[in-house]
């Protein structure tokens, strides 16, 4: 063997165990590279999955606050939504009655009857803005609201109607009973002064 021949011998042996070597690192990469496939398919299947369920717990959410903003019958057919009503109905009679008779009595100054006529707009105000709130209370898709809440506030409005319905018979009478009183007076003095008359 020639020293040409050995070199050229002993190049192809290098050369097959670089040869070797590479084929070894081609198959640790190609392990690698199936380990680092098989992470991105754990990860992207967990990511996937939080993602449906993150999905999924927003529907059952939106679904849950959707709900809030219907108005079952159970809330619509509440009793106390009728008296309400009713109480309203009643607050504008009581107040236009009594000042039309505390008016023709001519008994009142005309500054009493202002205050009294700011007295009761001002509760038909109250009045008319309890109404506007059960109406939204009613009316779907303006709150959400669960049935439970939706009552305790129709209770609320209920309460706070029949108050103005008590404060307004209440102070019709005080005023009825002024003007009662002021006639009887009046009535008094005329009494007198027809005596007078009759007894020089």
């Amino acid at each position: 063997m020639t020293f040409i021949t050995v070199l050229s011998a002993r190049g192809q042996v290098q050369e097959l165990r670089q040869l070797a070597l590479n084929v070894e690192k081609l198959a640790q990469f190609r392990t690698l590279l199936r380990d680092m496939k098989k992470g991105y398919d754990l990860l992207e299947g967990g990511y996937n999955g939080v993602r449906d369920l993150t999905q999924g717990n927003f529907q059952l959410h939106k679904t849950f606050l959707d709900a809030l903003l219907q108005v079952s019958p159970t809330v619509r057919d509440y009793y106390k939504v009728g008296e309400v009503i009713h109480y309203q109905i009643k607050i504008i009679s009581a107040c236009g009655s009594s000042l039309n008779q505390l008016n023709s009595s001519e008994l009142l100054h005309q500054e009493e009857l202002y205050y009294v006529d700011g007295v009761y707009a001002r509760v038909v105000d109250e009045s008319l803005q309890n109404i506007e709130e059960l109406t939204t209370i009613l009316t779907a898709g303006r709150l959400r609201m669960s049935d439970e809440e939706r009552l305790a506030a129709i209770d609320r409005i209920h309460a706070a109607m029949q108050d103005k319905v008590l404060f307004v018979e209440n102070f019709s009478q005080d005023a009825l009973l002024l003007v009662l009183q002021r006639a009887r007076e009046y009535n008094d003095v005329n009494a007198m002064r027809l005596l007078l008359q009759s007894n020089p």
